[in-house]
């Protein structure tokens, strides 16, 4: 016997059944409308516009390139489909859109700028999970690998449903290659991130999360053991804070970034050091850089307004110092134990370190790091910093900026979109992240969108929201999406036509596969239908 399919009313009726079969709003499988006849609605047709309103970037490029990219082969792809394409932000130099926010200048002399303008060899060492943020953003939010610069990228664990299953992730490998390039001394300088703090503290698994941050202690104790043996200074510090607050006030779990201060730890295991030094008690993520220079003997470039951390250390011309950067990735700190999952975790290896070595706090969250105020940190903004050793105002602040002094509503790109659409009789697609605040958007840039729509006269405009719960509170994903239809009621224009979780569409590592999924809802309306109201 065959069961009946229920069929869905409602896209936040949709979405609330999907919870309750086990979904979540990360992974939630595409959700599509359609019309009586279960035809799909809002599809993206040729001669369309579509604004990806997005403002991270990185995992915005491949979704980007199945719908832009007239070459693309990574999975079948609607041959003529041209679409007319916007991203808020420059996502990579070579795709085939209008930006409508484009970089403004380049970041000269970040750290391994200067690194490379002395002549000295850098490794930066992460696993694939993380790459982007040791190399692009850590450079100045630049493909540029400068000459001495050399990049080891371990593979990531493959064919996993989630980290969870597998919390170590590779961290074992970085830590052994880690080792290797202190064991060569021609490396003077490295650069190293371990993922896994971050990477599974956005999964709702404590065991899973405190297995992660053993793993990371673990290693800790590894490359201590290495850069001690072979004489190399040992900075650690972190990008953000994660799973030191894990809890809610009421009680929920937080997968998200925190607003607390993250860790800082020189530890001089050099065999020339004679002077006793003592490092500031406070600090941001721009002082990291002035200080692994000072400590290198390089003189700060003027462009790095950070400050080091270094007291009672006079520069001296360059000694031979080999220094290890070993960044934590999402290692906050928080005196409160409760829902500190660092604090409940063994750290043997950080605590000794953090006990017998000279250590300072650092901020890692608004606007030390470019964000509105109290903003939580993350993985671009933090890594941005570290590497600018400056203040980087980043693109959800000037954006707020120009909705809130107009320029935003007079943009060149937004505003050929929009006469563009109305002129040609063509529909106006509205993608991206729907979340109060994201590292990829927020739904304030969404509605100002909308209400440029609106002022425009536009008959078609059709909005497909990402969902995904980082940050965010349990099943909070039909919540947006709920507001948006709240908003497109009360604009009178635009509807909701796709609802998918960012886990298929904001990939960075060619799982197209996942790509696949997000493409073929959005183009084909593949997905859970819902139908027009019974009401209406």
């Amino acid at each position: 016997m065959v069961q009946r399919q229920e069929k869905n009313f409602s896209l936040v009726e949709a979405i609330r059944k999907a919870y309750h079969v086990g979904q979540e709003d990360e992974g939630l499988e595409p959700i599509v409308k359609v019309d009586q006849a279960g035809h799909p609605r809002g599809r993206l047709h040729d001669g369309d516009f579509v604004i990806f309103y997005d403002i991270r970037g990185e995992r915005e490029i491949e979704l980007t390139q199945s719908l832009t990219d007239k070459n693309f082969n990574h999975f079948p792809v609607q041959k003529n489909l041209n679409l007319n394409f916007i991203t808020m932000i420059e996502y990579d130099s070579g795709l085939k859109v209008r930006v409508a926010f484009p970089p403004e200048k380049r970041i000269k002399n970040t750290l391994a700028e200067v690194i490379s303008k002395a002549g000295l060899r850098l490794v930066k060492i992460s696993e694939s999970e993380k790459a982007i943020h040791v190399g692009y953003f850590m450079n100045g939010k630049s493909d540029e690998i400068f000459p001495g610069e050399e990049r080891v990228v371990v593979p990531s664990p493959q064919g996993i449903a989630s980290y969870a299953s597998k919390p170590e992730m590779s961290v074992r490998e970085v830590a052994q290659a880690i080792s290797s390039k202190l064991k060569d001394s021609a490396c003077e300088v490295i650069v190293a991130n371990l993922a896994n703090v971050d990477a599974v503290g956005h999964i709702e698994d404590k065991a899973a999360v405190l297995r992660a941050v053993e793993a990371v202690d673990r290693a800790l104790g590894y490359i201590v053991a290495e850069a001690r043996a072979q004489k190399v200074a040992l900075f650690v510090a972190s990008d953000h804070g994660t799973v030191e607050e894990w809890l809610y006030p009421d009680g929920a779990i937080n997968t998200g970034h925190t607003s607390n201060p993250v860790p800082f730890i020189l530890a001089s295991f050099c065999s020339d050091d004679s002077t006793i030094f003592s490092l500031k008690n406070e600090g941001e993520l721009t002082d990291v850089a002035p200080t692994l220079l000072e400590w290198i003997g390089l003189r700060k470039p003027a462009e790095m307004s950070g400050q080091s951390l270094i007291l009672n250390q006079p520069i001296t011309p360059r000694k031979k110092r080999r220094v290890l950067l070993l960044i934590l990735d999402g290692w906050g700190m928080r005196d409160e134990s409760h829902g500190n999952l660092i604090h409940e975790a063994s750290t043997p290896h950080f605590d000794r370190l953090w006990a017998n070595y000279p250590h300072a706090i650092l901020k890692s969250y608004g606007e030390a790091v470019g964000m509105p105020p109290h903003a939580v940190g993350n993985s671009e903004a933090g890594h941005l910093h570290l590497g600018a050793g400056r203040r980087i105002l980043l693109d959800r602040v000037k954006i707020d900026k120009a909705i809130e002094d107009g320029n935003f509503f007079q943009n060149k790109a937004f505003l050929w979109a929009m006469e563009g659409a109305k002129k040609k009789h063509k529909a106006l697609h509205l993608l991206g992240i729907v979340s109060h605040y994201s590292s990829h958007g927020t739904i304030k840039h969404l509605f100002a969108l909308l209400r440029m729509a609106q002022a425009s006269g536009i008959k078609e405009v059709y909005i497909h929201s990402l969902i995904g719960r980082r940050g965010e509170k349990p099943e909070s994903g039909a919540i947006y999406v709920e507001k948006v239809e709240e908003e497109c009621k009360a604009l009178h224009v635009g509807e909701v036509a796709t609802v998918i979780g960012r886990f298929w569409a904001l990939d960075r590592e060619e799982n197209w596969d996942r790509v696949e999924k997000a493409y073929r809802a959005l183009v084909y309306g593949q997905g859970t239908k819902v139908y027009p109201s019974l009401s209406k």
